[in-house]
């Protein structure tokens, strides 16, 4: 766990940080809208596979040489016989890989984790820096002399240490982004919400949302990182959202802090970005025959 979630740090702390003309919820999962990477470690693209999803009709993905020969020079060698799916086949019947490959099935899961799972409403009443206090006073509570899972319980909460952390400066950056944008934008009004941007990516995820547009973006900042870590097939969902956003929707709306008319601007840039998240590509005949 202490090695994926050191890889996951890598990525949140190097990628491209991109903030799109207008947008007020800010966060991609590549380095612009719409771009989305493979997981490897899951399923191994082949060069064929990556002509096709550049050249197909249905939901195509533009592959430059560059990716190409990344892939094909880096990746496929590392990963082509490590990914979970090459293990997976090699322990499968030949009549079972003959039905595979005839199209009878076109997929059982081997191309990415469980999805179509929701997140509470946990992030809602405390932020990563109470997280990180918790997994911190677990370490100090682990019974080593009497427990025998005890090394194990801290190897993964070290790894959720890492990860609680890495979540909290992938924000910054963007509030690094907002204000580096801001000092060069002649637009006093989006000046303005660059500077509101980067103050809110200042406050979440470290802490607990205090009102809606914080609400908002602590959970689109939640969402990126579990597409980031592991592919989901983008079935990663808000559940109860309306129930979850009520109560900050409700005050401010009370108080006079916020209008319906900027709730439902806020609400509109926050499902952009739910579409501007396509799910990544799928591998072998599973992808020349459901166009997924």
């Amino acid at each position: 766990p202490v090695l994926r979630a050191l890889a996951f740090r890598h990525l949140l702390e190097n990628k491209s940080i991109c903030i799109s003309e207008g947008e007020l919820i800010v966060g991609e999962r590549g380095e612009a809208p719409r771009a989305t990477p493979t997981f490897p470690e899951l399923c191994c693209h082949s060069l064929e596979d990556l002509e096709l999803i550049n050249e197909r009709k249905k939901i195509s993905f533009t592959v430059n040489q560059e990716v190409k020969e990344i892939q094909k020079e880096k990746i496929i060698p590392y990963w082509e016989n490590r990914s979970i799916r090459s293990r997976i086949f090699k322990e499968m019947t030949p009549e079972w890989k003959d039905c595979y490959t005839a199209g009878i099935f076109t997929e059982f899961m081997e191309q990415r984790a469980p999805g179509h799972t929701v997140a509470d409403d946990k992030i809602y009443h405390k932020g990563f820096s109470d997280f990180i206090q918790d997994i911190e006073k677990n370490i100090q509570n682990l019974d080593y002399l009497n427990d025998p899972e005890a090394y194990d319980k801290q190897e993964e909460l070290k790894a959720m240490l890492i990860c609680a952390k890495a979540i909290i400066r992938f924000a910054e950056r963007y509030a690094e982004k907002a204000l580096e944008m801001a000092d060069t934008e002649k637009n006093p009004r989006r000046k303005k919400e660059l500077k509101k941007i980067a103050k809110v990516c200042l406050y979440v995820p470290a802490h607990p949302p205090r009102d809606f547009w914080e609400a908002l973006q602590m959970y689109w900042f939640i969402h990126l990182g579990v597409i980031t870590e592991l592919n989901t097939w983008d079935s990663f969902n808000p559940g109860r959202l309306d129930q979850h956003l009520y109560p900050f929707y409700k005050k401010e709306l009370e108080k006079g802090m916020l209008t319906q008319e900027k709730a439902k601007e806020l609400l509109e840039c926050f499902w952009i970005k739910f579409n501007n998240q396509p799910a990544p590509p799928k591998v072998g005949v599973t992808l020349a025959e459901s166009g997924t």
